[in-house]
């Protein structure tokens, strides 16, 4: 099995920090090989609670359900790595493979909703780590939310970059028919062997276009991504994804520049020094110069797109091509009066 990560870096919260010293065993590839294999683990969250909230401007929804923590997708580049540190965790390998499963997100999901101050808005599914990843075959947590979703008349909003999304296609396009949904499939190359090393365990490019296909087909609201935008390395990619998602039915388009924050940088860093030696250099500076010699920067308002002539140049080919393929426009507004509260746990029902 194919890792994004072939490291463990120090999660920054501990003290005391273990290294590997492989100078005895260096000649034995087979057991060098084994220290990186690992077998996926199921860990239940306790938490009580299963919505996010953010306020950040640079961010187009205020909350977000996310029944996984840690991703077994394994992109190389990915923003959310840094949070399994919170949970003892680290950013590379154990992001990967130890995957926190939210077991009863169906039934807290219900129980938000039926809050008294909850006044109905886009939820995002998911704003962290995705919601479709191989973990959802097995237990299905999404699509009992989609359901508790259809069920009250909750409007929500779909991030994958995986093709199992088509799999709830009957509560999606139920709905869509109530303007309740808006999907968005992640295409970040149409090149199957770069996708394959750079996010071993998604959906091939092709799988995710006949996913927009499927989706567009029963009228479901669908935009591609271009995310991440890596600079030297997919952003020449930018025109033909665009034209590759309108040709099969995406009506809106987006894209995000990568973002390298806290130990994201380290693993992407490794995996790129690893799969793209000739390249690695150039691709950093590059990066580099979108985010003012550094590479990454958390400001507000240019942390999604960057700065600098290199930015401007992805932001404008961007703009032109998505221009031209009408992919420009916003996804239609949700219909948020629809909504109607669960009855609370207790049974007892509102009086206003």
């Amino acid at each position: 099995m194919r890792y994004g990560s072939n490291i463990d870096p120090p999660n920054r919260f501990e003290a005391v920090h273990r290294e590997l010293d492989f100078e005895h065993v260096e000649w034995d590839q087979e057991y060098l090989d084994s220290s990186i294999r690992r077998q996926v683990e199921y860990i239940a969250d306790a938490s009580r609670s299963v919505i996010s909230e953010n306020n950040s401007p640079d961010v187009p929804f205020r909350y977000s359900l996310n029944p996984y923590r840690g991703c077994q997708h394994g992109c190389a580049y990915c923003y959310a790595r840094n949070t399994h540190e919170y949970l003892g965790y680290n950013a590379g390998l154990d992001f990967e493979t130890k995957i926190i499963v939210k077991y009863e997100a169906p039934l807290l999901f219900r129980e938000f909703l039926s809050r008294p101050s909850w006044q109905p808005q886009e939820i995002a599914f998911s704003g962290v780590t995705d919601c479709y990843q191989p973990a959802e075959r097995e237990f299905q947590l999404t699509r009992g939310c989609l359901e508790v979703a259809l069920e009250y008349r909750q409007p929500i909003g779909i991030v994958t970059k995986n093709a199992l999304v088509v799999r709830d296609l009957d509560l999606l396009s139920d709905l869509a028919a109530q303007r309740l949904v808006h999907v968005n499939i992640s295409v970040t190359t149409l090149d199957a062997e770069l996708a394959r090393t750079m996010e071993p365990r998604t959906s091939t490019p092709a799988a995710r276009l006949r996913a927009i296909e499927m989706l567009s087909q029963r009228g479901i609201p669908t935009r591609i991504m271009v995310a991440p935008v890596i600079p030297g390395l997919n952003d020449p990619e930018i025109p033909a994804i665009l034209s590759a998602g309108k040709e099969a039915g995406a009506t809106a388009a987006a894209y995000i520049l990568l973002r390298l924050p806290l130990t994201v940088e380290p693993v992407f860093r490794e995996w790129l020094e690893r799969t793209e030696p000739l390249k690695a250099q150039k691709i950093e500076s590059l990066i580099r110069d979108t985010r003012s010699g550094y590479l990454n920067r958390s400001e507000w308002g240019a942390r999604m797109t960057g700065t600098g002539n290199i930015a401007e140049h992805v932001k404008n080919v961007f703009q032109i091509f998505s221009r031209k393929l009408g992919l420009h426009e916003a996804l239609p507004d949700y219909d948020v009066s629809r909504f109607h509260p669960p009855t609370p746990r207790g049974g007892q029902l509102r009086l206003f």
